[in-house]
């Protein structure tokens, strides 16, 4: 342009040259405001992430239309749209109401949560080295973009002014609800913090979420890295199913003829319950427990100490004492104090239980090892298995025929048709785009109306490039703000995919995560809200929906028609479910006490002065005080403690399963006690109306109260684990 300028000037003299450069310069800004304008609405019209969800089903995401390559500038432009949003409400000349401050937040930001769906996807499910260069890069402006929405002064003043004017002129009890919880999560942020308190606090929350994406990644990358590869002759012990899963896992990564071991919990879970191979279980089990903790680049501990520093500093710029103390505030347990003596009140019965398992395992292992050991943790579950033979004559793997994918599937629609009236039907093959192959789609409907629900996604199996474990998410949420917005809910596991034609059969603990992730789908899909707000959850609260659906599994109803033999067809035996429900408090030592280690530990790590702390170290000294048994370890390492360190949602919260726990299970009597049982009419509707379609428009502890006409107590959480229920305190 200026090139352009002195050269209409030379030609002219001076004056032209001022009166043209002028007027040039004015015609040349507005032309590039317009340019750029033109270039954004194409981009905005192209980039398929961007693009409003069309199609069936009131328009479903893209999935077949993601490229990596849109990625980045959709994201930008998302958040630049959002950020533009955000402005206008926070600069409205009007005094600020509900309405045009509360509401308009509501419905802001619709291109950037369709373009999170497509980011989420390739971080769980599809990850790729090349998207986590893209993850780490786009880390930090996302955190820097929502400090400038956390951090608007102008906006929080609004919000604080319609809060406040609610208090005095209470509003609906809906809106009333997205108020406070609107306020107080902005308060939470710090939005009440002097400008040098609010710079440093976006430079803190920048500066981690780079270290999440670090962490989570390091532990995606180990758990690629090792591999064991076994010969023909290591395989003793292992059922059929999972030795034709390992050929195929082994053939896929050019290893043909051997059988892979990977390093995720469902390949290293089996192989230590079955495999008679001792040093391959040592193996096994290094590999699993050491993620992220072997001293090369892909060493998580460095990022714990400067996570839990950098969070503790945080904290402290708004007065909290330590980090629990600020994140419990707003959960069900209140404080770290109501969560530690909730752990405190379960974890010496738990470590009584595993006293009485290892010693039965060590009776065992004294009769049938070839040479004199002493159990390890690599020994547990075999050894365990073993007992469960000897003292229920219950087989694992004979269970595990009963336990076939697909009719668990079934299984879990039935559940739902009886407590929900929800009815699930295939869609049609490729009328809704997925985003792997192995993804399939199910319409959920009323099954008396025929009304339509929403859509359920599942992506049941274990590859590279997608994480461990189980997981449930919304694609979208239910909402009648704006016009009714159906549910896409999606569940997610990591099953050992089998050979083509073989069947996918999994372990009673398999089908019961199956059953606990379908309970949060089922959260989503049965959400009868307005705003979308309320459909944010409390974390010791929304675990408890998902833990009381496992009950389902075990009920008669469920076990007759669907847990049927793989090849006969036939239903599970009596006598064989008789053996499982004997065996049910079987092993309670064990998962207590791996899970309660990894929640206390979360809690003291947040608890404790982070100067100079030495993650390692602190995990063992803590352990050693907590008097952890040598023979378990905790569920989740510190270095591969994803809930805790890979982002903020479980930190101080792992509590949360525990305090669920104690819900399910006051919860489950409930039905227990009634007529109609597990499938009781009446408390199926309490359960819907209170626990269920709320989701977060009430607080939860009333919305318990509402369903069970009382608190819950923890006396059957104790007794369904089989553990001494404690004497009721004595009024002073």
């Amino acid at each position: 342009m200026q090139k352009q300028i002195l050269t209409a000037g030379k030609k002219s003299g001076l004056l032209a040259l001022l009166a043209l450069a002028s007027c040039t310069s004015v015609q040349t800004q507005e032309q590039s405001q317009q340019t750029q304008a033109a270039v954004e609405q194409k981009q905005e019209e192209t980039n398929p992430l961007l693009k409003e969800w069309t199609g069936p089903y009131g328009g479903v995401p893209a999935f077949d239309k993601m490229n990596l390559a849109d990625l980045k500038p959709a994201m930008e432009k998302a958040m630049a749209m959002n950020l533009a949003e955000i402005e206008a409400i926070a600069n409205n000349p009007q005094p600020a109401t509900f309405e045009n401050t509360i509401e308009e937040m509501e419905r802001a930001g619709e291109e950037l949560n369709r373009v999170f769906t497509y980011y989420g996807i390739w971080s769980s499910n599809v990850s790729t080295p090349e998207f986590r260069e893209i993850q780490a890069e786009m880390a930090p402006k996302i955190s820097e973009f929502s400090s400038k929405i956390s951090q608007n002064e102008k906006l929080f003043q609004r919000i604080k002014t319609v809060y406040e004017n609610s208090k005095k002129n209470p509003l609906p009890a809906d809106q009333q609800r997205v108020v406070q919880l609107v306020y107080e999560g902005f308060a939470m942020e710090g939005a009440d913090l002097s400008p040098e308190a609010k710079e440093r606090y976006a430079a803190i929350n920048k500066e981690l979420s780079s270290l999440y994406t670090s962490f989570s990644n390091n532990v995606l990358a180990d758990e690629e890295k090792y591999v064991v590869y076994l010969t023909k002759d290591q395989i003793g012990g292992l059922p059929e199913s999972f030795v034709k899963a390992a050929a195929k896992a082994a053939a896929d990564r050019g290893q043909e003829g051997k059988y892979a071991i990977t390093n995720t919990r469902s390949s290293m879970d089996q192989f230590l319950t079955y495999s008679d191979e001792r040093a391959l279980r040592e193996k096994v089990w290094k590999n699993y427990y050491s993620r992220a903790d072997n001293g090369d680049a892909n060493d998580n501990n460095e990022n714990i100490a400067k996570i839990l520093k950098l969070r503790n500093e945080r904290v402290k710029l708004m007065g909290y004492d330590n980090y629990a103390q600020w994140r419990l505030q707003n959960r069900m347990a209140k404080n770290p104090e109501a969560a530690m003596d909730l752990m405190q009140a379960v974890w010496p019965a738990a470590l009584a239980r595993v006293k009485e398992e290892v010693a039965d395992m060590q009776a065992i292992a004294n009769k049938t090892s070839k040479t004199k050991i002493t159990i390890e943790p690599w020994d547990y579950r075999y050894y365990a298995e073993k007992v469960r033979q000897q003292k229920y004559d219950l087989n694992s793997d004979e269970v595990k025929q009963y336990l076939e994918l697909g009719n668990l599937t079934q299984a879990i629609f039935f559940t739902a048709g009886e407590l929900f009236n929800f009815k699930f039907t295939p869609v049609p093959e490729g009328s809704v785009p997925v985003f792997h192959e192995d993804v399939k789609v199910w319409e959920v409907t009323d099954k008396t109306t025929g009304e339509h629900i929403g859509l359920w996604y599942l992506d049941p199996f274990a590859r590279q490039g997608k994480r461990s474990g189980a997981w449930a998410t919304t694609y979208r949420a239910f909402t009648t703000f704006d016009g009714k917005e159906t549910v896409l809910a999606s569940n997610n596991s990591n099953f050992v995919k089998p050979a083509p034609g073989e069947p996918v059969l999994v372990s009673w603990d398999d089908a019961e995560t199956f059953f606990h992730e379908f309970g949060h789908a089922l959260h989503f899909l049965a959400s009868n809200v307005k705003y979308p707000t309320l459909n944010s959850g409390v974390r010791d609260y929304t675990e408890f929906q998902s833990q009381l659906l496992e009950r389902w599994l075990s009920t008669d109803k469920v076990i007759n028609q669907y847990l049927k033999h793989y090849k006969t067809g036939e239903p599970m035996p009596k006598e064989l479910v008789a053996k499982i429900k004997k065996a049910s408090t079987f092993n309670q030592g064990f998962a207590t006490t791996e899970f309660l280690a990894s929640a206390l530990m979360d809690m003291h790590f947040h608890l404790a002065d982070p100067e100079g702390l030495d993650p390692d170290k602190f995990e063992r000294e803590t352990l050693a005080k907590l008097n952890m048994p040598k023979e378990i370890v905790m569920r989740h390492r510190s270095p591969h403690f994803g809930h805790v360190f890979s982002g903020e949602g479980y930190a101080t919260g792992y509590y949360g399963y525990l305090w669920a726990d104690v819900l399910t299970s006051d919860a489950a009597e409930a039905f227990a006690e009634a007529p109609g049982g597990f499938y009781d009419k009446e408390v199926a509707a309490r359960l819907v109306k209170y626990l269920f379609a709320p989701r977060n428009s009430m607080d939860p502890a009333e919305a318990y109260r509402k369903f069970r006409g009382r608190d819950a107590k923890i006396d059957a959480l104790m007794r369904d684990r089989g553990f001494p229920v404690p004497e009721p305190q004595s009024k002073k």
